[in-house]
């Protein structure tokens, strides 16, 4: 997490029981070193008091749109100026309506259209709120513009109902700011990423499937998150927590990992696929447990679709990067993959160890692209995905940059 020691960071509060939290931010905040200066609307008054968040800022809280004490009397370009970052927190559903329609009728939207500093928004509201359409469809125009989301998480809310809503606690929030200014920096990209395994069922009680805890996956969505993409994750069943700000599809087959990817797929610059998708399953499901009556059982096994392929063969492909996870003969295969399916990267680790890889926290990864390659040493996984996600973002600029001339 790079540091925010010095940076000028412009808090904005939307009305919303979450303004609480703001003030446990801004103390965090003073602790990592930003200078904070913090803008209010007239709801959020209601809901935590100015007073508070100058004792924690050290600087006066600033709610008008044109403030007599400021040059020329235009506060809000001094403040768009000033700030590093702008982050607005809690950011209500009407703040968001606000902000993706341009509207500038207070001080704190006024400032999100003058300021050139990168804006990030910590939804919080009523899962109800956060799943209408009409949120979501301004929550993705904000995105194309380059605006971060950050969450929101899941859990119980005020209203007493549980489910996606509820703002990202105040330490998340600082390492997704302090994380924004790393290389190979995301901002505004968005990035469709598939983790895990798949089951393929032989009867309602059997399956087959393999050894993938998509940890992996999992690093490589928050990594890509905190470098500012708005991420889709398409989740095989495990047992992990979704990372803070990720938005996950989930999904138990190969055809239905196939189905989501496509689904998701329209709009996405970048695609990661990171899953361990079978590659075959049972030609026939038996529609009841099959019992233990015979001394050999055959299994006639047919190719699932490679998701992989589909994807890098389309006419418009976004960006594409495989994995390739090995026993043997790591680079030879791992060259083989990025030249047989089109790809623009592939990812190669080996599997089957004690150390890396399945079942391990750590990973190392050896990265191959036309003309170069690149070794990341053993580390965590979401170590490793930090590094990696700094190399696609890199290579995926070059490419844009290389198709544009």
């Amino acid at each position: 997490m790079s540091s925010l020691q010095g940076q000028h960071i412009l808090l904005g509060i939307s009305g919303g029981i979450a303004a609480y939290k703001a003030a446990e931010l801004v103390r965090l905040l003073r602790r990592a070193g930003a200078e904070v200066r913090v803008m209010m609307t007239h709801s959020a008054r209601e809901f935590i008091t100015p007073l508070t968040l100058q004792a924690l800022s050290g600087n006066a809280v600033h709610g008008d749109l044109l403030d007599p004490g400021a040059e020329a009397g235009m506060g809000h370009i001094e403040l768009a100026r000033w700030a590093d970052q702008v982050l607005i927190a809690p950011t209500s559903a009407n703040c968001i309506a606000r902000l993706a329609h341009g509207l500038a009728d207070d001080l704190l939207t006024t400032v999100c259209l003058a300021t050139t500093a990168p804006l990030a928004l910590a939804p919080a509201m009523n899962r109800q709120m956060w799943a209408a359409a009409a949120t979501q469809e301004n929550v993705a125009l904000l995105q194309t513009r380059g605006v971060r989301i950050l969450g929101p998480a899941e859990g119980e809310q005020a209203c007493g109902e549980v489910g996606p809503g509820r703002m990202l606690e105040p330490v998340e929030l600082l390492r997704a700011l302090a994380a924004s200014d790393a290389a190979g920096t995301l901002v505004g990209v968005r990035v469709l990423i598939t983790a895990g395994p798949t089951r393929e069922a032989i009867d309602p009680v059997r399956y087959i499937s393999n050894r993938s805890s998509g940890r992996m996956g999992y690093a490589l969505a928050q990594a890509a998150t905190d470098a500012g993409a708005g991420v889709t994750l398409v989740s095989g069943p495990v047992a992990l927590a979704l990372p803070a700000g990720v938005r996950r599809v989930d999904v138990i087959s190969a055809a239905d990992m196939h189905a989501a990817v496509f689904e998701q797929l329209p709009g996405q610059d970048i695609f990661i696929a990171s899953a361990a998708v079978a590659d075959y399953r049972p030609g026939q499901q038996a529609g009841h447990k099959i019992k233990k009556t015979e001394a050999e059982m055959t299994l006639t096994l047919e190719r699932t679709e490679d998701i992989l392929a589909a994807v890098a063969a389309l006419p418009e492909a976004p960006f594409t990067v495989g994995f390739a996870a090995e026993t043997r003969a790591l680079g030879h295969y791992a060259r083989d993959k990025l030249q047989r399916k089109s790809l623009d990267m592939v990812a190669a680790n080996l599997v089957g160890g004690e150390e890396t890889g399945f079942d391990s926290p750590d990973n190392a990864l050896s990265v191959f692209w036309e003309g170069g390659m690149l070794e990341i040493p053993r580390a965590s996984k979401l170590a490793v995905a930090d590094k990696l996600v700094a190399l696609i973002g890199e290579r995926y600029r070059e490419k844009n940059r290389t198709e544009n001339n």
